[in-house]
């Protein structure tokens, strides 16, 4: 023969020629145990992906409840929200900071005002006509301002005015213009001094 070789074995004269042989193995076989747990991990597998895309469904489904239909997902969302607490927080931060540089400027405006007062009536004379003289103390807290005295006689009316720097006057103050001031600083009533009229 020219393609060399000798006869052909008793093998290959026993095989049909064009024909497959195909050995079928049993489950019990390691083949066939190793086909069963192929089997079992490609089942589990793809009950998982379908666990995971129910759960997956669910979740766009609840972010569309959340987020409406357009086109963000719930990190880009957070993100929108994280900024505009951001934003928010910085504005807050700069009121504040501006509304305590106006009420400091309207305590220090507000420490000189003349927020205390006392009201003295009496009558200086003794004339049994009412108490018609007057003493006013208009103070601020540290007991400086202005004490008014309006006397009244029958005929004639006299105003003082004295100046309080930190309680203390350059003039001797009357008993009723000390009274004044003693009620200003106290908080007290006005009073009248005297006996009624």
């Amino acid at each position: 023969m020219a393609g060399g070789g000798g006869p052909p074995g008793p093998e290959a004269r026993s095989r049909p020629r064009g024909r497959y042989v195909v050995r079928v193995h049993g489950l019990s076989s390691t083949t066939g145990v190793v086909a069963l747990a192929g089997l079992a991990c490609a089942l589990i597998a793809l009950a998982c992906a379908v666990v995971a895309l129910v759960r997956q469904r669910r979740i766009l489904a609840a972010q569309r409840a959340v987020l409406g239909t357009g086109e963000r997902d719930l990190v880009a969302h957070a993100a929108e929200l994280q900024s505009g607490y951001t934003a928010l927080h910085d504005y807050v931060e700069d009121v504040a900071a501006r509304l305590e540089g106006r009420l400091d400027v309207a305590e220090r405006g507000l420490s000189g005002a003349f927020a205390l007062r006392g009201l003295v009536r009496y009558d200086a004379y003794n004339e049994l006509s009412g108490h018609q003289s007057t003493t006013i103390a208009l103070l601020d807290e540290t007991r400086s301002g202005i004490v008014f005295s309006s006397i009244h006689h029958r005929d004639q009316a006299r105003l003082y005015v004295r100046r309080l720097d930190r309680g203390e006057c350059d003039v001797a103050l009357s008993p009723e213009e000390e009274e004044a001031v003693e009620q200003a600083m106290s908080g007290g009533n006005p009073g009248v001094v005297g006996p009624p009229a």
